[in-house]
């Protein structure tokens, strides 16, 4: 007997306040969902809809900010148009994605006790980290704070019980299923298992958050870690 074929869920368009649209393409948090966030994202990029000033993508959204409220039933009828057509300028190839290659030092202060939790050597918790190429899902939290995912199953762990009340700029951690990378110095919540001397934002630059909604990340391992 032949599996049944997964339908993707039917986009939802509606309002976002008085000058932003949002279109849902589905509610779980998972690669293959996001890759219709991000072919949906270039296929309106490609479209220059009148009065939309910026397209920001999300773990199953994209949200479409416009210049004033006139112009968002129009908006929102093309996005609805172009979410549910078939697209020629979507379903971008690996070469057309930007993807960053984050050296990290894995000798974080959570890295054993990940470990012990998954029932799992250092070694191999380094490995399963690293041989992955995670999607940046969204920013948030702080500027240049990327959620990427997804994780390996074998590595995922609920927040710590106890927040610490600093955690070190270049942080490299884990949470549920994603990755991150702490950009400041700031309170935090998620096991740490390495660190980066990587930059994650700079306001001097012209692109001050280095990774982007839609690039893609992978980790290497340095130092013999």
């Amino acid at each position: 007997m032949t599996s049944p074929v997964q339908v993707p869920a039917e986009p939802q368009v509606m309002a976002l306040g008085d000058e932003a649209v949002l279109v849902r393409l589905g509610t779980s948090v998972d690669s293959t969902t996001f890759s219709r966030v991000r072919d949906l994202v270039h296929t309106l990029e490609a479209a220059s809809l009148p009065g939309v000033l910026e397209i920001v993508p999300a773990y199953a959204s994209v949200a479409l900010y416009m210049s004033d409220a006139s112009t968002r039933q129009a908006v929102m009828d093309a996005a609805r148009f172009l979410a549910g057509a078939p697209s020629e300028a979507a379903t971008a190839d690996a070469t057309s994605v930007t993807t960053h290659v984050i050296p990290v030092r894995y000798d974080g202060a959570d890295l054993e006790s990940v470990a012990e939790a998954c029932d799992l050597t250092v070694s191999e918790v380094v490995r399963r980290h690293s041989s992955r190429t995670y999607d940046a899902f969204a920013l948030g939290f702080v500027p240049g704070f990327a959620y990427l995912g997804v994780l390996d199953e074998s590595l995922r762990l609920p927040r710590r019980p106890q927040p610490r009340t600093r955690v070190p700029a270049g942080s490299v951690a884990i949470a549920g299923a994603q990755t991150a990378i702490y950009p400041f110095e700031t309170p935090g919540g998620w096991h740490l298992i390495g660190r980066t001397t990587v930059s994650l934002f700079d306001a001097s630059r012209d692109r001050p958050a280095l990774i982007a909604a839609g690039d893609r990340v992978r980790f290497m391992s340095i130092d013999g870690a």
